[in-house]
């Protein structure tokens, strides 16, 4: 997916750049019709080419953020998962600990300790 949203970024420049050519080729007026037949706009080709570099641009900006919002609300999904497992396992641990009777805790020894205890 990002692969094709990076084509379609580089198709937008190279259209871009054709039309930057085009400008300095041709500094003249274009008539650009309006909607429903009333008439026509008469712009520079310089600002023609600016207002559709806008509008490329925000067409690629629509394209690119799509993909970066359902990233960010996985993540969300994933971390929220993550705590609530957390809180399970800590809550699990916790039970299991206090249902240890208080005089095999005290008589176990520590992990990693070399104290032997007595027969």
């Amino acid at each position: 997916m990002r692969l094709v949203s990076f084509l379609q970024v580089l198709l937008l420049l190279a259209i871009l750049a054709y039309l930057t050519l085009f400008t300095l080729e041709n500094p003249a007026l274009v008539r650009l019709p309006l909607p429903f037949g009333r008439g026509e706009l008469s712009l520079s080709v310089g600002v023609t080419v600016a207002l559709f570099a806008l509008i490329g641009a925000a067409y690629a900006a629509l394209l690119l953020v799509p993909p970066v919002w359902q990233e960010r609300l996985r993540r969300r999904h994933e971390r929220r998962e993550r705590r609530a497992v957390e809180e399970r396992l800590t809550a699990t641990l916790q039970a299991r600990l206090g249902a240890m009777p208080a005089a095999l805790l005290a008589t176990t020894p520590a992990p990693g300790s070399d104290e032997r205890q007595p027969l």
